[in-house]
């Protein structure tokens, strides 16, 4: 089932999306709420009756309403938190030989994440950047999940059943907000909490059982081999599979409830893939060829995520129109 949220004369709804349309599940079952938020937190019970009105529309058991002017908001609109981890070997190595250092032995004996701006999180469409976020802008392909489950000191092993779906996520990033303040030994903050996109919808695990495939060797969890592409203006720029994740979901759920509960409509991203953004492939670039011409996302950039079973998420790149820098606020070096 893919569930999408979405919005009509300004209220927002639940819906299934369904060859092509959107039909709203309140409307087939009373007891299904008609926003995400609130059906996440119902937990499994309500999820199937979702997963059975979706069955029934699919096999012309039912009539539901059909919607036809909408607008697709992120599947989970206004998340509780949002968690990005970094479980992708392959990124975390190529980012550190690129900056001449040694691979870091710690990636492989813990997952790890960071916290961004949940009121942040933005769908498909467009994405609104200030003058200092195009100082290397960037994007990051990703798969996140969403729980629908309360949870604390939850076990790896049973882990995958407080996920609700699955759903692309754009970790956008201004890389030189973000290299300056990590400088301190905090951070990304301002290199990241602008923007996250995520969507076009959140898909039922049931769909992605044909794409299962076992957890690297020593790991705990469902892993998925589905096909990770990113185009910018229509070129390809990214690609590979979240089957290459080192850490899964359900290792990296388990770092996250420790000690503190995590909760229905908790947004939990993958982090990036291999050759998943521009700041990765640019390092690459200049490494092997020192005349590499280098990319960043700029005004107008059309950015298109692809993920097998999960769809395809497209934000456009806006500029606000303002001159205001904090870059500029940065006061002369310190006499010490």
């Amino acid at each position: 089932m893919k569930l999408v949220s979405y919005r009509t004369e300004n209220q927002e709804h639940l819906g299934t999306f369904i060859n092509g349309h959107i039909y709203n599940l309140h409307s087939c079952d009373k007891l299904i709420p008609d926003n995400m938020n609130q059906f996440l937190w119902e937990g499994e019970e309500i999820m199937q009756h979702a997963l059975r009105a979706d069955r029934d529309i699919r096999t012309g058991k039912i009539t539901a309403k059909e919607e036809v002017f909408y607008e697709i908001l992120a599947p989970v609109p206004h998340p509780g938190s949002c968690r990005d981890g970094y479980a992708f070997r392959q990124h975390v190595e190529a980012a550190r030989r690129n900056r001449r250092v040694e691979m870091i032995p710690e990636f492989d004996q813990y997952p790890i994440f960071y916290f961004t701006n949940h009121n942040s999180i933005i769908g498909p469409g467009d994405v609104m950047c200030m003058p200092d976020h195009f100082e290397k802008l960037d994007f990051e392909l990703e798969v996140a999940v969403v729980l629908n489950k309360k949870g604390k000191n939850i076990k790896a092993s049973e882990a995958d059943a407080y996920i609700a779906g699955y759903m692309i996520m754009n970790d956008l990033s201004a890389r030189t907000l973000q290299m300056e303040e990590m400088l301190l030994n905090l951070g990304p903050a301002k290199g990241k909490d602008f923007a996250t996109a995520i969507g076009p919808w959140l898909v039922t695990p049931d769909e992605l059982e044909p794409y299962k495939v076992p957890a690297k060797g020593g790991h705990t969890g469902n892993c998925y081999n589905l096909e990770m592409k990113c185009e910018v203006n229509g070129i390809r720029v990214s690609a590979g599979t979240m089957a290459d994740m080192d850490w899964t979901f359900a290792e990296i759920i388990e770092r996250c409830s420790y000690g503190c509960e995590v909760l229905p409509g908790d947004v939990i991203g993958s982090g990036t893939v291999g050759t998943g953004c521009f700041l990765e492939l640019n390092g690459t670039g200049l490494l092997n060829n020192p005349d590499y011409k280098t990319q960043w996302l700029q005004p107008g950039d059309l950015v298109e995520m692809e993920v097998t079973g999960l769809g395809r998420l497209s934000n456009t790149i806006k500029a606000e129109e303002t001159d205001w820098s904090i870059l500029k606020l940065k006061k002369g070096k310190s006499q010490a």
